[in-house]
């Protein structure tokens, strides 16, 4: 007797569809975004509403359109990517806020330090491409005190004030295609 074996789908990151950016106040009168050029998302589950989530970003991947800038912020006064190659990001629950409208909160890791974060998290929705392909979109959201990781460097401005704000906001625009 043969016994029939469920098959599972898997969501996979679509890179060319996803990115995660930043945005930091510089000298507290404009914002100054970045993003991180590779990182990988792995789900669990057949839902994806349902699905664990975790994220690894190359910290090295970072990019400000400024190669000086880029190069302090990989160095041991921001990320230390010579000791901390990876960023990382573990759900611990998504949430239903309203329609489509969620939070997700996990563990954040930065410089080996771990804390909780909440984000807010809007879906898409699910459809299909040109090619058949079913494919989720998800926009997230938050914001983070850079200090609670150890990204202290700062400068004071003569005219009081500081060089770079401690609040960090955080922004993703992240497209799965689910594989059989």
């Amino acid at each position: 007797m043969e016994t029939a074996t469920k098959t599972t789908a898997k969501w996979i990151l679509d890179p060319v569809h996803s990115e995660l950016t930043f945005k930091v106040k510089h000298m507290m009168i404009t914002n100054v975004k970045g993003e991180f050029k590779k990182f990988s998302v792995e789900t669990e589950g057949d839902d994806i509403l349902k699905s664990a989530i975790t994220v690894t970003i190359d910290a090295s991947s970072i990019n400000t359109n400024s190669e000086q800038r880029d190069g302090h912020l990989k160095s041991a006064d921001f990320f230390d990517v010579e000791n901390h190659k990876e960023i990382s990001f573990k759900s611990t629950s998504f949430k239903q806020k309203d329609d489509d409208e969620y939070e997700i909160k996990g563990i954040l890791t930065i410089k080996g330090i771990s804390k909780e974060v909440a984000l807010a998290v809007e879906f898409g929705g699910i459809n299909k491409d040109p090619w058949g392909n079913e494919k989720a979109g998800f926009s997230i959201s938050g914001k983070i005190n850079r200090k609670d990781w150890g990204l202290n460097w700062n400068a004071a401005l003569e005219t009081g004030g500081v060089l770079v704000s401690e609040e960090v906001k955080i922004a993703g625009e992240v497209q799965f295609v689910k594989q059989s």
